[in-house]
């Protein structure tokens, strides 16, 4: 087929591109920007096209996939329908997929990509052969977001925002955790909660739901038809994990659980389990340790993709724990002024409660058509720092964070990079 994809730059999309194009697929696909993804798909054979432009789109294209962000009038789908070509949106795509396959498929506010990556590794270790397709990078994949396995085992990730996940046809779902988030599309956590609980009741007969018994909102499951397995950091396997694993936190040993019982389900030795958890080294952006430098002096950065307030908690006490003596730096990106404005209080609280020596928060970064006027005027980086109100708490501007960290940090101190958005690329400044 010739399959072109708007949006490729995104994270899910530009999996599902590598899918298509290991089965063989002629892949294009365009962006609104170059992106270092982007670069990566172009090195692998897909053709590239940076903007959206109408000619993009040729008349034999016999499928032609879009980001749920790309709106109805972007000038590649209206070129696409002018030619009736088919059209689908990445969660249409994907759960066309889930279909073929004994798909595993990873849900929840948080954690869901440290955890499909886990569970990846260990059907990958025992044997199991499994096609991924998750939203972050792994080393072991190559640096990819895709692994293309022989079995007919598929592992995703589900995300929940525009109820996406409601696409897909799960034989094994796993919940991390059900959290306010998305409430721009959700509007209230009562929505957000009901599509949990849609997504779960697709699983059929002899499906598998595992579910996070420490969670404070744990799914509604009223006579299911299906198997159901609880995972909790009181159950003893918990200390043998955090003793072995090498990503720092309470949050990634509740993970490593999830992903123990799903090597259950499959009837996976503990042994191999237990050995690829050992070996698991983490994710791009998830608590990612780098050897860092600010004028000459030595640092240790911490690249971050924490955005939700609970995310950010985590990561920050997790940071803590592992460098308890250490002097810790950390500068937040806020993404997206709804997220902000729906959970202000929420992250006012956190960084109230953060045992962070130095806490800067830089400008909010904006997300291409998931953006009000009206809110993006009532909420902003500065009010956020006037309210948390804190004297190691600073509002710095983005294009001034790197000079104001390099003339103010220390040999040895700890120096966390931490947003959803572009603030990753300061990490490479140090």
């Amino acid at each position: 087929m010739r399959v072109h994809l708007i949006g490729i730059g995104g994270i899910g999309v530009s999996a599902l591109a590598q899918y298509y194009l290991s089965k063989g697929h002629q892949v294009s696909g365009s962006d609104l920007v170059a992106s270092e993804i982007t670069d990566f798909l172009k090195e692998k054979g897909i053709k590239i096209f940076i903007g959206n432009f109408a000619k993009n789109i040729e008349k034999d294209f016999d499928l032609v996939v879009h980001s749920p962000a790309v709106k109805r009038d972007n000038p590649e789908l209206l070129r696409a329908t002018h030619y009736k070509l088919q059209t689908k949106s990445y969660p249409e795509a994907l759960g066309d997929l889930t279909k073929e396959y004994y798909t595993i498929a990873v849900a929840g506010a948080h954690g869901k990509s440290t955890t499909t990556a886990m569970i990846a590794l260990v059907l990958t270790a025992a044997g199991l052969d499994p096609t991924v397709i998750v939203g972050t990078k792994v080393k072991e994949f190559g640096g990819s977001n895709f692994r293309s396995g022989k079995s007919k085992l598929l592992v995703i990730e589900a995300c929940e925002y525009d109820s996406s996940f409601l696409h897909y046809s799960p034989k094994v779902i796993v919940i991390t955790n059900i959290d306010k988030e998305h409430l721009d599309y959700f509007k209230t956590f009562a929505n957000v909660k009901k599509a949990f609980n849609k997504f779960i009741m697709k699983l059929p007969a002899d499906g598998s739901l595992v579910f996070n018994q420490d969670d404070k909102y744990p799914p509604e499951i009223i006579e299911p038809k299906f198997k159901v397995f609880g995972y909790s950091l009181k159950l003893n396997e918990a200390k043998k994990i955090k003793s072995i694993l090498k990503v720092p936190g309470a949050h990634n040993v509740s993970n490593a659980m999830a992903v123990l019982q799903v090597a259950r389900i499959l009837e996976i030795p503990d042994v191999i389990t237990f050995k690829a958890l050992l070996e698991f080294e983490g994710t791009w952006r998830r608590f990612e340790v780098k050897s860092g430098n600010a004028n000459g002096r030595k640092i240790t950065v911490v690249s971050d993709y924490g955005h939700h307030p609970n995310e950010i908690s985590a990561t920050l006490k997790a940071a803590r724990e592992k460098y308890h003596q250490k002097n810790i730096w950390c500068i937040f990106q806020p993404h997206q002024h709804q997220r902000t404005y729906y959970l202000f209080n929420d992250f006012v609280k956190t960084f109230r409660e953060a045992d962070i020596n130095n806490i800067i928060i830089t400008d909010i970064y904006d997300v291409a058509g998931r953006e009000t006027k009206k809110i993006s005027s009532e909420v902003s980086s500065k009010k956020l720092v006037e309210k948390i109100n804190q004297k190691n708490v600073a509002y710095v501007a983005l294009p001034n964070a790197e000079k104001y960290i390099k003339e103010r940090i220390e040999t040895g101190d700890v120096l966390i990079i931490m947003g959803a958005g572009e603030i990753y690329k300061l990490a490479d400044k140090f």
